[in-house]
Formats: structure tokens, C-alpha cells, sequence
């Protein structure tokens, strides 16, 4: 998706990237919700989850870093023509775009794959640490599934449920989304069907650790003036996505019939 906007990441303020990349957090691919059906996950519910955050990614991300610049899109936009990538003919653009495209999908490997290994570290030391002092938390999930508990209330999952939706809200945050839909697949039958919806408008979206070396990777690769601004606002779109998630979730709750 960072392709389509190219041109215009250079020079987007610090609130525009911020917008960009809480998009990215609260919202799902189309090709990637087939896996989550395929775990019992309604379709239905998917769509509606995607189209609802919409708003809430820009209202959220807008409260967390207003726009003090002035930005290049507002009002009429004249993109100038990119003599730089300027192709001769149509092998010249796909060669271009297999280029961008593998450069691209490199960065985000190798920045998923660092973050990927630093949370396996700190988990392996939690569990170290776990084995000797029961008391202590065995993962970083365990410790984010206790803090969301109360959340999950407050969105409208039944008291019953806390507990369970905030291991999934925390496995989420840590792992990734697919895992999470797999743990709340598993337990399909065992949740009530309000906790179930409520999770998964709440779980829609790719706000994770992980995420935020993907975006540094992949938009940082488009962008490389903007490195440092991604590092810096990473761990604020991943909440600010979460939000944005958990705001749709609890319009849910407040509509849904017990």
C-alpha cells in the first residue's frame, strides 16, 4: 500500500505519517482474511470491522500527533512527474516495480525477523525466570493478557470472558492477529457468543511489536528522510491502531443484544 503514496511520503508531515501508519496497524489485508475464516472467524463481521476503523485510525491518530505543518495535500494536489523512475516502455516498468517491489519486501523481512527474535528473547527470559519463581509471569502476552482484562469489559465482553479476550488482545499485541484468531477459533465453542464478536472486531487489525519494524522497514525503504520519524511514532500507531480496533469493538458491545 506504501507504493501507491510514494511520491508523497518525502515530504508528508509528521501527522500524515502518523495517519499512515496507524492505517496500517488497525486495518487487515483482503488476501490475509481468508486465513482468518478458515479458523471459524465470520467473514461478515471482517468487512464491518475493516470499514468501521476507518474513521476511528483518523480521529485517533489525529488526537495522538495534531497537524501543526502545513501540509503538501491540503487543498488541490499537484503530484510532479517522477523523471527519476520515469519508464521507457512496459519491461522497463516491470523491472522497476520487481526491483522496488523485492527491495521493498527485503527490509520488511529482515526488520520482522530482528523483532520477531527480540520477543522470543525476552519471552525466553520470562520463562527462565518462571521456572524458578512460579509467581512470575512466563511471557510478555501473559503480562498484556492481565492488563487487557479490564479493557475487554469495558468494551462489553461479559465479565466471564475477561480473561480469556484479554490473552487474545494480548497474544495479538505481542505475536500477531492470525495467531490470536487461531487461539479464538479454538475456543469457539467455550466463549459466549458476545465475547466472540466483540474479540473479533477488536483483534482486526496488525497492531503488533513486529508491525512497527515492519513499517520501518517497508516505509523507511520508500522513504529513507523518514527513518528516524517512523522509529519514533512506531510505538504510538501500534496504540493508536489498538484504539482504533477497540473503538469499533466497543460500538459492538453497545449495539449488540446480550
Amino acid at each position: 500500500a506504501p507504493l501507491t503514496i510514494r511520491p508523497l511520503l518525502p515530504e508528508c508531515t509528521q501527522s500524515e505519517l502518523m495517519t499512515i501508519m496507524t492505517a496500517g496497524m488497525a486495518h487487515v489485508s483482503g488476501g490475509i482474511m481468508a486465513a482468518y475464516i478458515l479458523y471459524g472467524i465470520e467473514a461478515r463481521h471482517l468487512l464491518a470491522a475493516v470499514i468501521m476503523t476507518a474513521p476511528g485510525t483518523i480521529l485517533v491518530s489525529k488526537m495522538l500527533v495534531p497537524e501543526t505543518e502545513q501540509p503538501k495535500t491540503a487543498g488541490t494536489l499537484q503530484i510532479a512527474k517522477d523523471e527519476l523512475h520515469k519508464d521507457s516502455n512496459l519491461l522497463a516498468a516491470i523491472a522497476r516495480g520487481t526491483i522496488d517491489g523485492g527491495q521493498l519486501a527485503f527490509n520488511v523481512a529482515i526488520m520482522l525477523i530482528s523483532f520477531i527474535a527480540l520477543i522470543a528473547l525476552l519471552n525466553g527470559i520470562m520463562g527462565g525466570i518462571h521456572n524458578h519463581f512460579s509467581y512470575f509471569p512466563e511471557s510478555i502476552q501473559k503480562v498484556l493478557g492481565f492488563v487487557f482484562a479490564p479493557v475487554a469489559w469495558l468494551i462489553g465482553v461479559p465479565w466471564k470472558d475477561c480473561g480469556a479476550i484479554g490473552n487474545l488482545l494480548g497474544s495479538r499485541m505481542v505475536i500477531n492477529e492470525l495467531y490470536a484468531y487461531t487461539l479464538q477459533g479454538a475456543q469457539k465453542t467455550t466463549l459466549d457468543p458476545r465475547s466472540f464478536t466483540i474479540a473479533t472486531f477488536a483483534l482486526c487489525g496488525f497492531a503488533n511489536f513486529s508491525s512497527i519494524g515492519i513499517q520501518i522497514g517497508g516505509i523507511g525503504a520508500l522513504a529513507p528522510n523518514k527513518r528516524e520519524q517512523l522509529a519514533k511514532l512506531g510505538f504510538r500507531a501500534m496504540l493508536a491502531g489498538t484504539m482504533a480496533n477497540l473503538m469499533s469493538a466497543a460500538i459492538v458491545g453497545l449495539l449488540m443484544k446480550s
